[in-house]
């Protein structure tokens, strides 16, 4: 067995539920009486191995944007141990970090740089990144001035050009139209067939089955069960199926 690249050693994670925006903004000078939380993780432990493709399965709300975020450094646990060994793109917020004033060219740079890659490095994949953003002339304009969907372009080609050792994919990514869309999941499995660890968020049980091997099972913040895809898919299917008979 390879080393493992991702550790989650007893995991926990609340989060505070407030009313509105000015409840939470109270928060932030005095601590709440009696809130109601939310535990989006609960005692969750796993090990990921380099150049494993590992699906992350579970309906809504059982905790696997907040698992994902933990792995890209956007969270952080309120108890256990998180360990990451390698660089880390994530295929979910695409445009977090850019600067609206700035040129998508200076933005390639500037999420670099948010990344942890040196200059040369940048200069190195630079054009790589534009030609798979497939922007033109656009590249040298500021960012405000892009749609919503040259944004995702751009922060999707620069996440899936800069070698990364663990590619975290939600697949409810959504990337302009069929051909680019198509583009970027030939991309995804070109990066799995070069070795990269791959986590990948799904409702969609065949592309879970298509890309990995292994699949883990999160319900309420729990580890229900780990393991090879089938049959983790067969315990969620068992269990969603026994929900809804239960509501007939």
């Amino acid at each position: 067995m390879s080393e493992a690249i991702i550790t989650f050693k007893n995991v926990s994670k609340t989060y505070i539920l407030y009313k509105n925006d000015q409840a939470r903004f109270k928060a932030l000078f005095f601590k709440p009486r009696n809130p109601k939380t939310n535990k989006a993780l609960n005692d969750v432990s796993f090990e990921i191995y380099r150049g494993e493709s590992v699906g992350i399965v579970g309906d809504n709300g059982a905790g696997k944007s907040t698992l994902l975020k933990m792995i890209t450094g956007v969270a952080f646990p309120d108890e256990g141990e998180i360990i990451v060994n390698g660089k880390v793109a994530a295929l979910l917020e695409l445009t977090a970090g850019f600067s609206m004033e700035m040129t998508g060219r200076e933005n390639i740079y500037l999420k670099g740089y948010i990344l942890g890659l040196e200059d040369a490095y940048i200069k190195q994949i630079e054009e790589r990144i534009i030609d798979f953003a497939e922007l033109g002339d656009y590249i040298d304009q500021p960012v405000r001035t892009y749609s919503s969907g040259m944004k995702m372009r751009l922060g999707f080609a620069i996440n899936v050009n800069i070698e990364p050792d663990v590619l975290v994919v939600d697949e409810a990514l959504s990337v302009g139209d069929a051909s680019f869309k198509r583009k970027c999941k030939d991309k995804i499995k070109e990066i799995i067939s070069a070795g990269t660890t791959v986590l990948y968020v799904s409702h969609n049980a065949e592309s879970v089955r298509e890309i990995c091997p292994r699949s883990i099972y999160l319900r309420k913040g729990t580890v229900i069960f780990d393991g090879n895809t089938d049959e983790t898919l067969k315990v969620y299917q068992d269990y969603k199926a026994a929900q809804k008979n239960k509501k007939k």
